[in-house]
């Protein structure tokens, strides 16, 4: 199944899944309007090919004390193969980044983190981020207020 293949009754299942994945299969199958076996089938066959990676409960991150969020544009100073796999290692491993993009433009890097405040922020930045190999300029915007926040994908 790729993307060609996805009627209109995957794409309701995949909208539904996103705004709710812990629907039980009489409900999903209700709300795509087929019976619960061939929904189930359905179902399985998206997360087999990759549709969908994963199942996630959505917190809310200041109830958890992550009350700032970042956005970086990081630059680095070499591009050596080793440099550009140290930094991105580090982004894997970093519990406090959402998000990581190599980008093009006027930095190398977009990362979002989320951090419990302004001091945690200058923990990672000095204790981690700026003392990895090769990062020669981190831009910071902090997030005032959020706007939108939307993990399911237009479908």
């Amino acid at each position: 199944m790729d993307k060609s293949n996805l009627d209109p009754t995957s794409q309701k299942i995949l909208r539904e899944l996103q705004q709710n994945s812990r629907l039980s299969l009489n409900e999903l199958s209700e709300k795509v309007g087929m019976s619960a076996s061939p929904c189930w089938r359905r179902q399985k066959e998206l997360e087999e090919n990759g549709y969908i990676k994963r199942y996630a409960a959505i917190l809310e991150r200041r109830k958890v004390d992550l009350g700032l969020c970042c956005i970086l544009h990081v630059s680095l100073s070499r591009h050596e193969a080793g440099i550009v796999a140290q930094f991105e290692e580090q982004m894997k491993i970093c519990p406090a980044v959402m998000e990581c993009y190599e980008v093009t433009g006027t930095s190398d890097y977009i990362v979002k983190l989320v951090v419990p405040d302004m001091d945690g922020y200058h923990d990672l930045l000095h204790n981690v981020l700026l003392k990895l190999p090769g990062v020669s300029q981190i831009n910071t915007s902090v997030a005032l207020r959020e706007v939108k926040y939307e993990t399911a994908l237009p479908i």
